[in-house]
């Protein structure tokens, strides 16, 4: 392990290989021609450290003691550059709530580079809020203490579920003031600012393949596939020197449907809502990627976004997150065509994405359950059945699920409907009517009969099930009103609940009891709060 931050070995592969912008004068602008421009950081007056990740420092070889070097704010706070980087921002489009935006870009994100760790890994460091790049728009490329924050605490949240995401090396504060409408409501307000360092081996989106094809610059759409299947899908190939063929790029393409898929059953798993999932934030890698107006299910809301822009037509609501994946798999489909010429082989892998969605789907209801494996006859209807009764009153999802394991076979023959409803009841909002507790009742009766019969013929019992049902259910999930309340003190200069948030979630399947006042449903004064209920892409 290295111990200075000047001992990072940089391989800029992207930078080394593909066409850059010949311009170099920061402005905003339309970028032909080129796969991305070069920038650099914007100074700021006083970079301080926040937290940081110690898990996400190890993949660079560093030791937990890099955070206190003096530099480490400097350089991951913009103002200093390590011998060997070569910041840069790329290019690319995207269908936005359904439609061509045309060129987006890295806006408000800059790549410093790739470090080479010693098992020979890439990992690109990306700046967030470090200043405007020639794609920024009418925007400043700045980011505030709140939207980091949460960018922060959740990449590090979703990697310790095991949910596939980019990560977060560092959050830090720049002693500047930024501007923003949080509600785009004609009231914007001066945020403390702040720069996240994501770390991820590549941030490639599907729009940064959207927009070469869009705009018919089909040799840039070939360099930057074979670029791409070269450095990161290169199992594809014999030899790295091979010539890419259409078989190679359809294998490609399958294997971006089938990686997608997975990462929509996790979030489905855990009641995660991304809340903006545009074609320019879907990663190539199939990771989770851009944390802006994401939240979890807490009452179970299938129809529930958490984005204030989506809050009409609801196209990124929880329940609708798997069907927008495809559709998006399908624009990106579009845009590899060119590299293919063939629409049935590329149908082909959309069908894959669905039977592999389908696949993870019912693997981890029955997990989620318990269950040794999945009987269609018995278990579709006892998952749709299970569905009904959490809309039957507002019941909180994690807590449920969690409570659920809790169920003994050995003391409940003769429950009456409410000692039933009490296994879960800690996971309601409000006392459920009798309607709702009947349903609820009804249906914990129907799953405690159908785990009688799974110990049976599969030799289970209570203890083996809980343990199954516990490594998938987590117990601390990253709830809005958790991340407000460290915001709320790291704006006053108290970073002390962004450090306990980032330890409990580190490990959110277990007990942790010295926590457990943060296994609680939101309560009630975080309903329609500020950033605790519903969240603008500036959050």
């Amino acid at each position: 392990m290295i111990t200075q931050l000047n001992q990072l070995q940089f391989d800029n592969r992207l930078v080394r290989e593909l066409p850059a912008d010949p311009e170099m004068e920061n402005y905003r602008r339309q970028v032909t021609g080129a796969i991305y421009s070069r920038v650099s950081p914007t100074a700021v007056k006083n970079p301080q450290l926040v937290a940081g990740a110690k898990e996400v420092a190890a993949l660079l070889d560093l030791p937990e003691l890099i955070f206190t070097q003096p530099e480490f704010a400097q350089i991951f706070g913009g103002n200093q550059l390590l011998a060997g980087m070569e910041p840069h921002a790329c290019c690319y489009g995207g269908h936005q709530f359904g439609n061509w935006a045309g060129q987006l870009g890295d806006g408000r994100a800059i790549n410093l580079g790739e470090v080479r760790n010693q098992k020979s890994e890439h990992w690109t460091l990306q700046l967030k809020g470090a200043g405007p790049t020639p794609y920024s728009r009418t925007a400043d490329g700045l980011a505030v203490l709140r939207s980091s924050v949460r960018e922060f605490l959740c990449s590090e949240a979703m990697f310790h579920l095991g949910v596939p995401t980019t990560r977060a090396l560092s959050l830090i504060t720049t002693g500047e003031w930024v501007r923003r409408d949080m509600f785009y409501d004609g009231n914007p307000q001066l945020e403390p600012g702040a720069v996240v360092c994501r770390v991820a081996p590549n941030f490639t989106r599907f729009g940064n393949f959207e927009i070469f094809s869009a705009r018919g610059e089909i040799d840039l759409l070939k360099q930057l596939a074979d670029f791409t299947i070269r450095t990161d899908f290169s199992h594809l190939l014999v030899n790295a020197t091979v010539e890419m063929t259409v078989d190679t790029y359809l294998q490609w393409f399958n294997e971006i449907c089938i990686s997608t898929a997975q990462l929509m059953a996790h979030w489905m798993r855990v009641g995660f809502v991304h809340g903006v999932m545009n074609t320019d934030n879907m990663s190539i890698l199939g990771l989770t990627i851009d944390y802006g107006p994401y939240g979890w299910l807490e009452g179970y809301e299938p129809d529930w976004t958490p984005n204030t822009t989506d809050a009409q037509g609801r196209r990124y609501r929880y329940i609708n997150q798997p069907r927008i994946a495809l559709w998006n798999l399908a624009q990106l489909g579009n845009a590899l065509y060119p590299l293919i010429n063939a629409v049935e082989p590329l149908q082909q892998a959309l069908e894959n994405y669905r039977a592999e969605y389908e696949r993870c789907a019912q693997r981890d209801m029955t997990n989620k359950l318990g269950l040794s494996q999945f009987n269609a006859v018995q278990d579709q209807p006892l998952t749709e059945n299970l569905l009904h009764a959490l809309q039957s009153a507002e019941i909180d999802m994690t807590i449920f699920y969690r409570l659920l394991a809790r169920v003994s076979l050995d003391d409940i023959h003769q429950y009456t409907d409410q000692q039933w409803v009490d296994i879960v009841r800690p996971a309601y909002y409000q006392a459920p009517d009798a309607n709702a507790e009947n349903i609820m009742a009804n249906w914990l009766r129907s799953y405690a009969q159908r785990l009688r019969q799974d110990y049976v013929v599969n030799g289970n019992d209570d203890l083996q099930r809980r343990q199954r049902m516990n490594a998938v259910n987590p117990k601390y999930v990253l709830r809005n009103y958790l991340a407000q309340q460290a915001i709320d003190k790291a704006v006053e200069g108290d970073n002390s609940e962004v450090e306990k948030l980032l330890q409990i979630l580190r490990n959110p399947y277990d007990e942790q009891p010295e926590y457990e006042a943060y296994f609680a449903r939101r309560p009630e004064w975080a309903r329609r709060k500020a950033g605790c209920s519903m969240l603008s892409c500036s959050s």
